[in-house]
């Protein structure tokens, strides 16, 4: 008789699923938690002792490790010395096995949890049945996923077995089941020993879904999200209204929580193409949005807004006057998601603010051939270590500009330029291949403005022209990292123009 063994922690439609199976007179191998659901049920089942001849021992640790399971899993069909050892043994074959694994990723995620707890909930038997299974995958049929339930079942019904099309499919999916739980046990053990740089670098991520295509509308592309949720990212996100986000549409939301990540006080970030257009910073969130709108009125149109606290009335108002293509905040009061949902494609997002400040997973970047990794940057310099340079000192009031351009720039793509007071941005110079261009599109963007703004650069300027430029155009303070050969050149055109200059010592390229 074809037999199946069952051994789950997740519990769901197991019933109808061995119900199914013995609808076809398929025997039921069972073990612990799962035989017992199955026996309250009016199930029949054979316990694992009654296979091995053995006991369960070491509080559960032992039980299916045994040649009688395992023989019966990996012992091929069609080769006679096989199947002659089994007869000689006394193993019977196992066609099905149905195994999800134990609990690990919801155990290390539960506040407080110890390191003996999460030992305790690696799973040593179930991946090594399934994996027994899944590599004899031309007889045997490995199951992991209560999703797949239901097909195998009506297959068994329309053909009396599964296919072989269906048990490649499934072996593979066990295997990618397997390698996802073992990177997890893996990066948990290698965090405890605070290992940095492992020889090897073992990731897993789960499908959050497909996109409709990725970058450009030939390019197929999906969306997948850290195994262990981070909840200040947009993986995370709740969308309340509006059409499925895009491929651009989550780089660009990603890269304006990050700039939202710097600002504590009430503030709006408006974005496109991966650098903030708009920054504004208030005592109101809606006079945040009207400095974030008013930074460059006509750039915002189509961006996606990031607002560090929840939307009113006012300020839906205000949004509602515009083509946007994501809102991104805390929560909605009912009044301004009446408003802002009468646009039907506009995407409307909550994120957990609260968590913003939680240790986040590091950079990760693909090339050709393999990954770099990094740590995020996540340095932000205080004026009380900053290095003044001129002669001149800066204001008060400069210092609190500087503090806020600092912020802004560290998240616009090198050569980075900003120009801004101490709450908004006001000229935004990103991504050139020279420094003075950087300078040159900032300063144009902030037009008169320039005169009362201070600029600030993501790293040192190589030469003295991009201070001459912006001295010429009323610019009286700048911040930047030093650290040039002709710093000396930099700081004797700032004291020719009366231009205040500070060193952070620190740059932030973003490419």
């Amino acid at each position: 008789m074809t037999r199946a063994l069952l051994s789950v922690s997740d519990k769901k439609g197991i019933i109808e699923f061995a119900k199914g199976l013995q609808a076809f007179g398929i025997e039921i191998i069972s073990t612990g938690g799962t035989k017992k659901t199955l026996d309250e049920a009016g199930i029949e089942t054979i316990s694992i002792e009654e296979v091995t001849g053995f006991p369960e021992m070491m509080d559960g640790r032992v039980k299916t490790l045994h040649p009688n399971i395992h023989g019966g899993l990996l012992g091929r069909r069609d080769l006679f010395d096989h199947m002659d050892a089994m007869k000689t043994s006394g193993i019977l074959p196992i066609d099905f096995v149905c195994v999800n694994l134990y609990p690990f990723k919801e155990t290390i995620m539960k506040d407080g949890v110890t390191e003996k707890e999460a030992i305790e909930n690696i799973d040593i038997g179930g991946p090594s049945m399934l994996r027994s299974a899944a590599k004899n995958h031309e007889f045997v049929t490995a199951i992991v996923d209560p999703a797949d339930y239901t097909g195998i079942l009506n297959e068994l019904k329309a053909n009396g077995a599964t296919s072989l099309h269906t048990r490649q499919k499934l072996a593979a999916k066990v295997f990618r089941h397997t390698a996802a739980y073992d990177a997890l046990i893996a990066q948990y053990l290698t965090e405890q020993v605070k290992e940095e740089k492992p020889e090897k670098l073992t990731l897993t991520y789960e499908r959050k879904q497909e996109l409709r295509y990725g970058e450009n509308s030939h390019q197929q592309a999906a969306f997948y999200q850290s195994a262990l949720p981070e909840s200040y990212s947009i993986a995370q996100a709740k969308q309340l209204h509006g059409k499925e986000l895009s491929f651009n549409n989550i780089r660009d939301a990603d890269a304006a929580l990050r700039i939202m990540s710097e600002f504590h006080a009430p503030t709006v970030v408006a974005l496109k193409h991966m650098n903030p257009c708009g920054i504004g910073t208030a005592e109101t969130i809606l006079d945040a949005w009207t400095a974030a709108y008013e930074a460059d009125p006509i750039s915002i149109f189509g961006g996606i807004i990031v607002l560090n606290r929840e939307v009113d009335l006012a300020t839906a108002e205000e949004m509602h006057k515009l083509f946007l293509e994501i809102i991104i905040a805390p929560s909605y009061t009912p009044e301004s998601l009446e408003i802002l949902k009468t646009k039907k494609n506009l995407r409307l997002l909550t994120v957990d603010f609260a968590s913003q400040l939680e240790k986040n997973s590091d950079d990760i970047v693909s090339v050709l051939g393999g990954l770099l990794i990094q740590e995020k940057d996540t340095s932000m310099e205080e004026a009380k270590d900053w290095q003044v340079v001129t002669d001149r000192q800066p204001t008060a009031d400069e210092i609190a500009a500087l503090s806020f351009a600092w912020k802004a720039v560290k998240h616009v793509k090198s050569n980075a330029i900003v120009l801004g007071n101490k709450q908004q941005t006001l000229g935004i110079g990103a991504g050139q291949m020279n420094r003075v261009g950087s300078v040159k599109i900032a300063i144009e963007q902030a037009g008169e403005k320039a005169k009362e703004a201070v600029l600030a650069s993501d790293a040192y300027f190589p030469m003295d022209d991009s201070v001459e430029y912006a001295a010429k155009h009323g610019i009286k303070a700048i911040i930047q990292p030093g650290g040039s050969i002709k710093d000396q050149a930099s700081i004797d055109m700032a004291n020719k123009y009366g231009v205040a200059m500070v060193f952070t010592n620190v740059r932030h390229f973003r490419h």
